[in-house]
């Protein structure tokens, strides 16, 4: 029988420190070929709308996951979100039907978990202050994962929208007071440079067409994330002066050359190659690749989001991990 989970099931079912562990493993296996993850394709469903089926497998877990999900822009209130999907989890070996899952909450916190590994590996360990570009439900959700990998005492915040920064902070504190961890410093910046500036990890939440953050800002030591733009190459969030500046980490090379615009402009105007984008996180965690080298070195962890990550998050959802299969 496939289980059908509903929102609240899922968020109790999932610690985000075992997501954070399940994350990295997989991500490790995928570099060590222990699960698959093709490149998807992008299907034009309407005249700003796109489809994009993702897939991964997980020989260790014994687990497919595959993912469906929607970017439709012109979506009003009444269509929906801009963004909406939904995760088939299967048995590999078998095909059968394990579970139907909503991903709303589950891209939102298998997004985090994803960011909080690339910090664990790339960010310089006495990293404190965690620098936000957008402040939406994602961004909540960054500053507990990023927590669990760093000692962040203080988050520098900035959206375009002063209602949307006062949420997050309500949500933060709400969040605070359930995870049980000190309460931070929150800074509201009146500008994108600022955040950047400050911070010693950032991340970019928002889905920018245009950069909203230029290499020119960068600072030695710096690691950041690129995160929020969709899936799609003519948007971006980063400059291609600042993937130059960078020592890029991607989840997935050949998912970030066919969907990432943020490597695909960097690329078409001549500040990168296609060998800047070669590194994968997995390579890094499984110590085939260099991760950070030195404390001045500016790493970017660029996010483009993955079904292996879908799959770990579903594992976890349905009891399905080390063990408990």
């Amino acid at each position: 029988m496939t289980a059908l989970l509903q929102l609240d099931e899922e968020t109790r079912a999932v610690d985000l420190g075992e997501l954070i562990d399940t994350v990295r493993m997989l991500h490790t296996d995928l570099a060590l070929g222990h699960a698959e993850q093709p490149v998807p394709t992008i299907i034009e469903t309407g005249p700003a709308t796109v489809l994009l089926p993702m897939v991964a497998t997980s020989r260790r877990l014994g687990l497919t996951a595959v993912k469906v999900m929607t970017d439709a822009p012109g979506n009003t209130s009444a269509d929906g979100p801009v963004q909406q999907s939904t995760v088939l989890l299967l048995d590999a070996e078998t095909g059968r039907r394990l579970a139907l899952l909503p991903g709303a909450t589950g891209t939102r916190m298998r997004t985090a978990a994803t960011s909080a590994v690339a910090t664990d590996a790339l960010a310089r360990p006495e990293s404190r202050v965690l620098g936000l570009i957008g402040a939406g439900p994602l961004a909540v959700e960054h500053v507990a994962a990023v927590r669990r990998v760093r000692p962040i005492d203080t988050v520098v915040v900035w959206s375009r929208t002063p209602v949307r920064v006062a949420a997050f902070s309500d949500a933060l504190g709400r969040r605070d007071h359930t995870d049980r961890t000190p309460p931070l410093k929150v800074i509201v910046a009146t500008d994108r440079r600022r955040v950047v500036e400050d911070a010693d990890v950032l991340c970019t939440l928002t889905p920018a067409r245009e950069p909203v953050v230029h290499g020119e800002w960068f600072h030695p030591g710096l690691h950041g994330h690129a995160v929020g733009a969709p899936p799609r190459p003519d948007h971006r969030e980063i400059d291609s002066a600042g993937m130059a500046r960078a020592t890029v980490v991607v989840d997935s090379t050949a998912v970030n050359l066919a969907k990432s615009g943020e490597v695909r402009f960097a690329i078409s105007e001549g500040a990168a190659t296609e060998a800047h984008f070669r590194r994968e996180l997995g390579d890094v965690l499984a110590g085939l690749a260099p991760g950070r080298t030195s404390a001045d070195e500016v790493t970017l962890f660029n996010s483009v989001g993955l079904a292996l990550q879908d799959l770990a998050f579903a594992a976890l959802a349905t009891g399905r991990t080390l063990g408990r299969r």
